[in-house]
């Protein structure tokens, strides 16, 4: 039997407010979508949270020997400048600015999101679909929706008609919203749209004469509603019903709204089992903005060029750090923070590398298949990486103490103990074995290797006083010394 068998999943449902069972569609298989990058600027730091959430339920699905079809999308074009149907596409715009073809700047902005993805150790998805690649797709939806009642044509563009909508079906079913307080709340329409509700929003819009990117279509020749690409990819690859649909919090409405209610006028039924939001990130306590300096790049972390922090740090730092908080908890990132996450991933990575030499004994002291289920049902509890990251550590200390003979453990419990621990590390989590090697702890080991040696000969001369001055002093700062017959050793 496969793992997935032995190890109930249950995953928080936006949609019902609770966690819920895993129950795929289909038996050992999963298919999952999850609403990519608008390709038009560097890749942010937040972006990389959300989807590095995704990577771990992926890497998790897959350790669970589940079969996984993993959709990610890039929108390269649809995507209106504030999220709204009125205005120019995000594409478009910088493409005008800095008058390049817009799919000059789509390549330029995909480009970097896959460097800066494959250098924090993501996953490809199965599939990476483009909203340029599927507007046939997205037309013959359209095509249904109108057949079906709810959307109209107004001046070449075609908008989902979202109060007829509602009377048969729940428009805010996954934002909790109301359209009759929607509709209370805004403004009527001041005659220049072609909406006949505010709430109405866009499957198709009919380009402008100095709108580049545009296609022919039944209506006019234009370009897609933002919403709509997200409905034709994942059901293209996974089918009008699947598993799971993730994206960050801020997707939840209008466009996770928007989707629910495309698929349903479409088809007739709800696409999605399990709607799942990550989390926002902050820096130092404040949202991130360009505008105001608070912001940070992630390849500014890895290379130092910032303001924010005090040194450059590792991608598996970074990601261990972004890891030690559940993706449905807001993060506030720091220089505080991450010195002390990559505190936390040395101490890891050290233990780890004292595997493959621990003394093995005739019986186990630690209860290592009872550590093992505590990791699983961290994960198993949607996908709980801090209890996971806790549970590793009390692996640690497992590692120490077995190290230092005051427990014991088989050689066939270490076994199982490498295999499981590797696996979460590595596997699951995703963190590398990185050499954290700069500057400054290069002077630092100089320095204590100094200390070593001054220590031997002070008890060589007998000064036992000066030994163990060094010695406890060094224990203080944080550094311990042990002793053994092939000299002496230290560690952080």
């Amino acid at each position: 039997m496969s793992l997935y068998n032995h190890q109930p999943l249950k995953i928080y449902n936006s949609l019902s407010g609770e966690k819920e069972p895993f129950v795929p569609v289909h038996e050992g298989n999963v298919g999952m979508y999850v609403c990519g990058p608008t390709v038009y600027s560097n890749v942010h730091l937040g972006n990389v949270r959300t989807f590095m959430s995704f990577d771990v339920i992926f890497r998790y699905l897959l350790h669970l020997e589940y079969k996984v079809r993993y959709v990610r999308n890039i929108t390269d074009v649809g995507h209106i400048v504030d999220d709204v149907d009125e205005g120019e596409d995000k594409i478009a715009k910088k493409a005008r600015l800095e008058q390049l073809e817009p799919m000059e700047v789509v390549q330029r902005y995909t480009v970097d999101f896959h460097r800066i993805l494959s250098a924090f150790n993501f996953l490809p998805p199965s599939i990476e679909p483009t909203a340029t690649g599927h507007i046939i797709e997205q037309i013959e939806i359209i095509k249904k929706i109108i057949d079906n009642g709810f959307a109209y044509e107004a001046n070449g563009s075609i908008y989902f008609d979202v109060v007829k909508y509602n009377k048969d079906h729940n428009y805010g079913i996954l934002s909790g919203r109301n359209i009759e307080d929607m509709l209370a709340n805004t403004r009527d329409l001041d005659g220049q749209s072609d909406k006949r509700n505010p709430q109405d929003f866009a499957l198709w819009k009919k380009a402008e004469p100095q709108h580049i990117m545009r296609w022919p279509s039944p209506w006019s020749d234009g370009f897609p509603g933002w919403h709509l690409e997200c409905t034709a990819m994942s059901t293209k690859y996974l089918g009008n019903h699947f598993d799971i649909h993730g994206g960050g919090m801020d997707l939840k409405f209008p466009h996770h709204e928007c989707e629910i209610a495309q698929n349903e006028a479409c088809t007739g039924h709800t696409p999605v089992n399990y709607w799942m939001h990550a989390n926002m990130l902050t820096l130092n306590g404040k949202k991130m903005a360009k505008s105001t300096g608070n912001n940070i790049l992630p390849g500014e972390i890895l290379t130092g060029d910032n303001t924010i922090l005090s040194k450059p740090f590792s991608a598996s730092v970074t990601r261990f750090f972004m890891l030690q908080a559940h993706y449905r908890s807001i993060l506030d990132f720091s220089d505080d923070a991450i010195v002390a996450a990559e505190k936390g991933y040395k101490r890891l990575m050290e233990a780890l590398s004292l595997l493959k030499d621990l003394p093995t004994s005739a019986q186990s002291s630690v209860a290592i298949e009872d550590w093992k289920q505590l990791c699983y049902d961290a994960m198993n509890d949607d996908f709980n990486t801090p209890i996971l990251i806790a549970h590793l550590f009390e692996g640690v200390r497992y590692i120490n103490v077995i190290k230092d003979g005051k427990e014991t453990i088989t050689a066939e419990d270490l076994e199982t103990f490498t295999i499981a621990i590797e696996a979460f590390v590595f596997m699951v989590l995703g963190l590398e074995n990185e050499k954290i090697s700069d500057s400054s702890n290069d002077k630092l080991e100089g320095t204590i290797q100094l200390l070593i040696e001054m220590r031997k000969q002070a008890r060589e001369n007998k000064n036992f006083a000066l030994s163990d001055q060094i010695r406890d002093q060094l224990l203080a700062l944080g550094i311990q010394l042990k002793d053994g017959k092939e000299g002496t050793t230290f560690s952080l």
